[in-house]
């Protein structure tokens, strides 16, 4: 399994964009861990996330992946799960946060 954490603020991704987004970050997982995802889903109660003193409309996507990655490699995962997300959700790059961790040892 793949720790994975989506944080969204509330209201921002309905039921459905949900289910939707899970098949997304589970095929992601699978093409690039060749593990699935243990997603926990995090929402962010209203009037409790904020962006320069206003309410926050990002989202973060973050994972761990199964191996160290070298940096081309960490990149291209990032821009396609970054790519996901924008795609699914209408949001502009500079307001969906992607991460992808190496391993703990």
């Amino acid at each position: 399994m793949i720790p994975t954490m989506c944080m969204v603020q509330a209201g921002q991704v309905p039921a459905d964009l949900q289910a939707q987004l899970r098949e997304d970050m589970e095929g992601f997982s699978q093409r690039s861990f060749g593990a699935p995802p243990a997603i926990s889903w995090i929402e962010v109660p209203e009037r409790s996330g904020f962006t320069a003193g206003v309410p926050s409309t990002s989202i973060l996507v973050s994972m761990q992946s199964s191996e160290p990655l070298e940096s081309p490699r960490r990149i291209e995962l990032l821009k396609e799960l970054c790519d996901i997300w924008i795609e699914r959700t209408g949001k502009s790059i500079n307001e969906v946060v992607g991460v992808i961790s190496d391993p703990k040892n």
